[in-house]
């Protein structure tokens, strides 16, 4: 299953930086819903932001905590898709830092990390999180993430 999962992700990375470069030359237009991907490694960012963007949602990146929260500041996303491990500021106190702000306090946080440990998905959940998912997967799980953490904002 992971080498089958590392196949996909690697052959859909071949197109995603190209696919990036020409929706950041394009004006925004906004899909149904904005998704912010905050995570240090571009080929991440740009996989998971092409695949959410075929599917009609609008994506913005960021390439660590701090311009997340920037980002999440600025442009009040519908979900936040945060890794973990990250430098300037990491995931979890990224996440803390969107919780204590009354602007960004709702806004639903997919932790995706490459750590599985329960204390790991403890934490992130401590911290705030909605939910808690470990990379590498498919895009189409990670999809189905933001649509449930979306679905449960929007009934509260």
């Amino acid at each position: 299953m992971r080498s089958s999962t590392q196949s996909r992700l690697k052959a859909t990375a071949l197109t995603s930086t190209s696919a990036q470069r020409q929706s950041e030359e394009q004006p925004e237009q906004r899909g149904v819903d904005l998704v912010l991907i905050v995570d240090d490694n571009s080929d991440t960012r740009d996989l998971y932001s092409l695949y959410l963007r075929t599917r009609g949602y609008t994506v913005r990146t960021a390439h660590d905590g701090r311009q997340g929260v920037d980002l999440a500041l600025r442009l009040k996303p519908d979900v936040i898709v945060m890794d973990l491990s990250m430098p300037a500021l990491d995931g979890i106190n990224a996440t803390k830092q969107l919780r204590r702000d009354a602007r960004t306090r709702n806004l639903p946080i997919v932790i995706f990390t490459g750590y599985p440990a329960r204390a790991i998905h403890d934490g992130a959940l401590e911290a705030g999180a909605d939910a808690f998912v470990t990379k590498p997967c498919l895009p189409e799980d990670l999809e189905q993430q933001v649509r449930r953490v979306l679905d449960a904002s929007r009934s509260r």
